[in-house]
């Protein structure tokens, strides 16, 4: 039995973990839930189900009504008060990623997954990694502390890309093949995306994610990050690994050998299989999800990218082969212009030009403001990467306030 801590537990990925751990209670035992602490009924709630050791809050204000609603969630389960550790703070999911247990399933949103998922490895976890963007803006930093096998890809693209792996060696390997769904714009054009709506944009024909990756799935800046994501787990050459779009999303990722031959993972898009993989790796977990349905007839299609309409996966690219704090920037960029869409502040290409302006200005040497000028990966160190983040977000929100001018 693997002992397991969820970090994102009230979000998809890990309120999806806990589904699985629930039906194997003979592979996995929860000992620790972390969360941002807005949704403490939630969390409370999986507590008392999970008889937990710890809890991970980031909001310092949370803990007393954490315990209050603990006590009321144990007494609704009929279940008795157990004495269990909170930590609270900006700390509190690093502190919970050190915690004793078998694997660190990081599922936290955005660039806030760093520090843990470098606290994870410092203390010798396995990490079960859906937070992609802690390994990409970390890049360099994460690999040199990370032991062989000691990152497992939960993203259900890297899982795929794990198991197709295995068909042969290193040296067979040609290309990686990436899917992508196309989001719900596929076969839309450039101009046809100037007036896409918050809503329009939140409903993924696949896929139910939180917003910031729905919205990253939309402008396939998702892809972007899972191109540079895919190069830093597997030490795969950018240039051989490409996306094709596969709109059923049921081949969910490819590898090409040598010989030709094309080794495919194909399953229902169902997150509960590459979660479950994730925390039992490189074991597989019986019935997680139903197999496809060979009774009956079905068309998987599968076309080429249109980076005229979408050019983030162009732009990653470029981040990715500059390395060291151009990763974290694209990221930066990108969350801070998702939000500002969100708030209806810039139109939907907007993000993606707002983040590879700040992307060629961080390369080419940015501004006279701290973290704005590109850092090698040789020399990158976390302040570098904090710096950096920092200064993305605000460049990529004054890049942002000009491209809704000129739409005006």
């Amino acid at each position: 039995m693997r002992a397991i801590v969820i970090l994102g537990s009230t979000g998809s990925i890990g309120t999806q973990a806990l589904d699985v751990a629930s039906q194997n209670p003979d592979r996995f035992r929860i000992v620790g839930l972390g969360a941002s602490g807005r949704h403490i009924d939630v969390i409370a709630r999986q507590a008392a189900e999970c008889d937990v050791e710890v809890v991970a809050l980031s909001d310092p204000s949370a803990q007393e009504p954490f315990q209050h609603a603990f006590t009321a969630a144990c007494a609704a389960l009929k279940k008795k008060v157990r004495t269990l550790t909170v930590l609270t703070g900006s700390d509190a999911q690093a502190e919970l990623a050190a915690w004793p247990c078998d694997v660190v399933l990081n599922g936290l949103a955005g660039a806030a997954g760093l520090v843990p998922t470098l606290s994870a490895l410092r203390a010798g976890r396995t990490l079960a990694l859906a937070n992609k963007e802690s390994l990409i803006i970390g890049g360099d930093l994460v690999r040199a502390i990370a032991e062989p096998g000691q990152i497992v890809a939960v993203d259900s693209e890297h899982s795929a890309l794990a198991q197709a792996l295995r068909g042969g060696t290193s040296s067979e390997v040609k290309r990686l093949l990436l899917t992508a769904s196309g989001g719900p714009f596929r076969g839309w054009s450039k101009e046809d995306l100037v007036s896409v709506t918050p809503e329009q944009a939140l409903k993924h024909p696949t896929w139910t994610m939180g917003p910031l990756v729905t919205i990253n799935s939309a402008t396939l800046v998702n892809k972007g990050l899972e191109v540079i994501e895919a190069h830093l787990l597997f030490d795969i050459d950018f240039d051989s690994i490409d996306v094709v779009v596969h709109p059923q999303s049921i081949v969910h990722s490819m590898v090409e050998f040598c010989d030709g031959s094309i080794l495919a993972q194909a399953s229902p898009p169902d997150m509960r299989l590459p979660i479950a993989l994730g925390m039992a790796w490189p074991d597989r977990v019986d019935g997680v999800i139903p197999s496809c349905d060979w009774t009956q007839a079905a068309t998987w299609e599968f076309f080429p990218l249109d980076e005229q309409a979408f050019p983030a996966i162009g732009i990653a690219r470029k981040a990715g082969k500059a390395a060291g704090t151009a990763t974290a920037v694209f990221n930066a960029a990108d969350e801070a212009c998702v939000g500002a869409f969100l708030d209806r502040r810039i139109a939907f290409t907007s993000i993606i030009r707002a983040v590879e302006q700040v992307v060629d200005e961080h390369i080419a040497g940015g501004d006279d403001r701290e973290g704005s000028a590109w850092v090698s990966g040789n020399a990158v160190t976390l302040a570098h990467v904090k710096a950096a983040d920092a200064w993305a977000r605000i460049r990529a929100l004054e890049v942002a306030a000009v491209l809704a001018n000129e739409v005006k």
